[in-house]
């Protein structure tokens, strides 16, 4: 029965990580199709679709179904309209939340996020409430093991705004969104690979919270991000550097 039990828990496990990699690969799908819809199918003429190809290759995802979603998008398929919103609100503590939603359906998704807002100790705010202390920015984590100063010319040659040195020694490089791609091509000339690379959503003016308060907001940014049609989730939290455990 040991075995038979340690085996149903390897299978469970497994079934959970394989439902995870299926969601994020929709929302990589949902990005690709939109991006290649908006701003053609080519990705050297499309920032965003290179973004967006970047990310799904970053996730494993393979070229061919990449290439698919382009076409889906490029084609203007049916089914394949989806309207980009963003909704804004509060967590607990005052925290800004903006959650970014790809979806075919406005009424489904405003009701499943403003749904998790409140069962988790949040609200849904108004258009305007927390965007304005939000600007989006190109962002580049390196490991420990890059040499500051190296990383520092470098970045700095190819047009980054700045380099931030964390705790754990690592570093982001921080860059304009419209830069991003650029700085990242010559980072990668110079030989230096970043770990990750995103365009994301910083915010002007932080909220300290302690670990009760990060795991909080941890369940509600789990929360948002299992809904499907959310894309990205961002907020304005200053979490401590303890690793945080959902609460039940």
């Amino acid at each position: 029965m040991a075995g038979h039990s340690k085996w149903a828990n390897i299978r469970h496990r497994k079934a959970a990580q394989d439902a995870k990699r299926g969601k994020i690969f929709t929302k990589l799908i949902r990005e690709l199709v939109v991006a290649s819809k908006t701003g053609g199918s080519s990705v050297e003429d499309n920032p965003r679709l290179r973004a967006a190809v970047d990310k799904a290759l970053g996730s494993n995802m393979k070229r061919d179904t990449i290439e698919k979603a382009i076409s889906r998008g490029a084609g203007a398929g049916e089914g394949e309209n989806y309207d980009e919103l963003t909704y804004e609100g509060y967590a607990s503590g005052g925290v800004a939340v903006l959650v970014e939603c790809l979806t075919d359906n406005r009424n489904r998704t405003v009701g499943e996020v403003r749904h998790v807002f409140t069962k988790l100790g949040g609200n849904l705010g108004t258009d305007g409430s927390v965007a304005y202390l939000f600007s989006r920015i190109g962002q580049m984590d390196f490991s420990s093991d890059c040499d500051e100063d190296s990383l520092l010319d470098a970045a700095l040659e190819a047009g980054a705004q700045d380099i931030e040195t964390r705790d754990d020694g690592t570093f982001s490089v921080i860059t304009s969104f419209e830069d991003f791609l650029k700085v990242k091509d010559e980072l990668n000339l110079a030989g230096f690979l970043p770990q990750s690379a995103d365009v994301t959503m910083s915010a002007s003016i932080k909220v300290t919270i302690d670990l009760e308060g990060a795991q909080k907001l941890g369940n509600l940014i789990d929360a948002l991000e299992d809904l499907d049609d959310v894309q990205n989730v961002y907020t304005n939290a200053d979490v401590p550097t303890a690793i945080y455990e959902p609460l039940d």
